[in-house]
């Protein structure tokens, strides 16, 4: 059977909720998932606090999804296994959902003063149960007030990195992440590493303390799998891959099990015990 180590729910800005993605991973006969939102745990907690976690009839191995600090790529990184009542955990999460209302905030504004009538309460309700308030939940309401035909356009015109409406966030430093996700019990791996655009930057990321690497990933292909995958092997890295699925139709895969892994890789991450 297949599974997925990449997926995000509506706690940070998927479509699905934990409930119903748990319910498309076993229509789509996963047998592994992992749930990695951004800058949050709410969602594997959510499950354990309704006794949807641990599932019996799939495996659910909790995760994050981190942004780094870089002047000039995106470095994310994905800790699995993590304690999700880990204090220094929760504590530094709380820092960045902050530090993330207050960007939205900014964000807000700007656009406001660019001629774009959104408002805050337009976002949040959009966002959900989400507590990391992303540029893809303005992007949302662009689209919904008909500014932007896509989300896509509205981050190509306004939220992207270098436009008018961009307010740059807070990210932890690489080597901070690090040691939080051990902290928390959990390993640390470099997602999409064709995504920071630079192979040089990523070699030297495999020899900061990360203990694995995300070689399979939609937007790469069999060149990119393959040197991807001996770069694992030269630094001894387990290999990890998933959909980085978010439900949305503009953006692949538009439905669980689209893009999967075999699931030797995922039971090397899981465990029974963290359920």
């Amino acid at each position: 059977m297949p599974s997925d180590l990449h997926t995000h729910t509506t706690f940070s800005d998927g479509k699905l909720t934990p409930e119903e993605l748990i319910a498309a991973a076993k229509e789509a006969g996963l047998h592994y998932i992992a749930i990695t939102d951004h800058d949050t745990v709410d969602g594997i907690a959510h499950l354990y606090d309704n006794g949807l976690y641990p599932a019996k009839s799939i495996g659910i191995i909790p995760g994050i999804e981190f942004s780094a600090h870089h002047p000039t790529q995106e470095i994310h990184i994905l800790g699995y296994n993590i304690d999700i009542f880990c204090t220094e955990l929760i504590d530094k999460l709380s820092e960045v959902t902050n530090a993330r209302w207050d960007r939205f905030s900014e964000i807000v504004s700007k656009l406001n003063g660019l001629g774009y009538e959104i408002s805050e309460a337009e976002v949040l309700q959009i966002a959900g149960t989400s507590k990391s308030i992303s540029r893809s939940h303005i992007g949302r309401v662009l689209v919904k007030k008909g500014y932007f035909p896509s989300v896509r356009e509205a981050f190509d015109v306004l939220l992207s990195k270098g436009k008018p409406a961009y307010v740059a966030h807070y990210r932890l430093e690489v080597e901070d992440i690090l040691s939080l996700i051990k902290a928390a019990g959990g390993q640390a791996v470099l997602a999409h590493p064709k995504l920071v655009h630079d192979d040089a930057l990523v070699e030297a990321l495999c020899q900061k303390g990360i203990e694995g690497l995300e070689v399979f990933y939609p937007q790469h292909d069999a060149e990119d799998t393959e040197r991807y995958r001996k770069l694992a092997e030269k630094y001894s890295l387990f290999m990890t891959g998933g959909s980085d699925f978010h439900g949305f139709p503009t953006r692949y895969p538009t439905k669980l099990g689209e893009f999967t892994i075999e699931d030797a890789y995922a039971k090397e991450l899981y465990r029974p015990e963290k359920a």
